[in-house]
């Protein structure tokens, strides 16, 4: 990034534009399939839901993706491991929590073993919700996340 050398005008403007727009062409998810959710989220990558053509690509290395996809249930153990995975991911990096037991705790809320949501242990973009989310609902999270991206400045200003 380069900050507070160009002011806003037109080239640095469309710079953002081009930049974010490659950005949400080609997200490149790693899967952290954790339950019931996982399954759903594979459904969405086959023939019926296809989301090759959003651009989004299952990736199976941390450091090949920047987007990570937490679908299921995250307990205690696991935490830390999520933790490290998200740490290994290149920036720009973004989270996306799908599933009530990703998102809050979900069935298992009041367990001494679950964590209540993610987002106490990485930084969360959007939220999917359901229980669990249909494909067609983690669908229209990546759009809402391709939308986020859209939205973001590459160059900061100063």
């Amino acid at each position: 990034m380069i900050e507070g050398v160009f002011k806003e005008g037109f080239v640095t403007t469309s710079y953002d534009t081009v930049v974010n727009w490659a950005k949400t062409g080609s997200l490149w998810p790693m899967t952290f399939g954790l339950a019931c959710c996982a399954v759903e989220m594979i459904h969405a990558g086959c023939a019926r839901y296809d989301l090759d053509r959003f651009g989004v690509v299952f990736r199976p290395s941390p450091r090949q993706s920047d987007l990570m996809i937490v679908a299921g249930t995250l307990c205690n153990k696991m935490a830390p491991a999520l933790r490290k995975v998200y740490d290994q991911m290149s920036e720009p990096r973004w989270v996306m929590s799908m599933g009530s037991c990703a998102n809050g705790g979900g069935y298992y809320h009041y367990s001494y073993s679950v964590v209540r949501g993610c987002d106490r242990i990485v930084p969360v973009d959007v939220y999917v919700p359901g229980c669990p989310p249909t494909a067609e609902a983690l669908v229209y999270g990546i759009i809402q996340l391709q939308q986020k991206i859209r939205r973001t400045q590459t160059i900061a200003r100063a």
